[in-house]
């Protein structure tokens, strides 16, 4: 598998940009005297499906040549990727099969369907998620679009910081989730690729740590039943985005879910938008390691905003 570069992730950047949102920029100056920084929060839970997801899926979508696309896509997904996948697929006319497991958030199973994506149930576990969608595969003969261990996907996702930059110029540093890590591994290629000097700092749940454990470990670690409300960085780090990882990211810092969920209320009752725990943990990173940014000038990548609003971790 390829790994992509700085012109990927500027080729998608072309491909995708009348199929998502340029997102906006946002700051607080609350959150701004809070922290001793100042803030610039990339809106990406304000991207179609509600999250960055959608810039991946449909460069992967959109690359796919016409010979191999006609059996549809496939995937695995908590929920994001599967709803920024099936809407994707839209696009080109094609079936999205989507395996979710059993526990997925209702509103995220609800987002998928409603993108016309068919989804196909099974436990919880990464094993049994690969399983399924292997079942799935042999079935249909669809296309895997991986969530993040996928050239084409982490280009995509990288078009977000190319986005920022320009919104935001002389950052000092982009924060960025990490959980399968290919909003990570895509942030990484166009700021080291463009501008070296800003730093790039991942954010990880406590409970689901094992980037942090890989960077500092320098191999690959694996993922053990993750226990954190941040849904959506429950993954297991892909072997493509920890080699870029490895090359182009400054440092991984982790966060209690405690902290995640202060900064996702902050997000809600000081900014008035909707953001989901893995959209707050940049926010969260900010909060728990204040002398690192503090006096800088901070780019925070909100990941995504979809919540079940009837089980909000308050």
């Amino acid at each position: 598998m390829m790994s992509p570069e700085l012109a990927d992730v500027q080729e998608a950047r072309d491909r995708i940009a009348d199929s998502v949102h340029q997102t906006p920029v946002m700051r607080s100056q609350h959150l701004d005297a809070h922290t001793g920084a100042e803030l610039f929060f990339k809106c990406e839970h304000l991207q179609k499906a509600g999250a960055f997801k959608a810039r991946g899926a449909t460069n992967a979508v959109l690359s796919l040549e016409e010979s191999e696309d006609v059996a549809g896509v496939a995937t695995h997904s908590s929920g994001n990727h599967g709803a920024a996948l099936a809407m994707a697929a839209t696009i080109r006319g094609l079936p999205a099969y989507i395996v979710m497991p059993a526990n997925a958030s209702a509103v995220k199973k609800s987002a998928v369907a409603a993108y016309g994506g068919e989804i196909i149930e099974c436990e919880s576990t990464l094993a049994a998620r690969e399983a399924m969608l292997a079942s799935v595969l042999e079935r249909t003969g669809a296309v895997v679009v991986h969530p993040y261990n996928d050239p084409r996907v982490i280009a995509g996702q990288g078009t977000a910081a190319l986005e920022l930059m320009e919104q935001a110029p002389d950052l000092d540093v982009i924060v960025v989730p990490v959980g399968g890590g290919g909003l990570l591994a895509g942030t990484a290629l166009a700021v080291k690729g463009l501008n070296p000097r800003i730093e790039v700092v991942a954010v990880e749940p406590e409970g689901a740590d094992d980037a942090f454990r890989s960077f500092g470990l320098g191999s690959l670690q694996a993922q053990t039943n993750p226990n954190t409300i941040a849904d959506g960085l429950r993954a297991s780090l892909g072997e493509l985005n920890f080699e870029i990882i490895r090359k182009h990211v400054d440092t991984i810092i982790t966060v209690p879910d405690a902290a995640i969920v202060d900064a996702m209320k902050l997000h809600w009752t000081r900014m008035k938008q909707v953001v989901e725990p893995s959209g707050a943990v940049g926010l969260a990173g900010v909060l728990e390691h204040p002398e690192r940014f503090r006096g800088r000038r901070v780019g925070v990548v909100v990941s995504g905003g979809n919540v079940d609003i009837d089980h909000l971790p308050w």
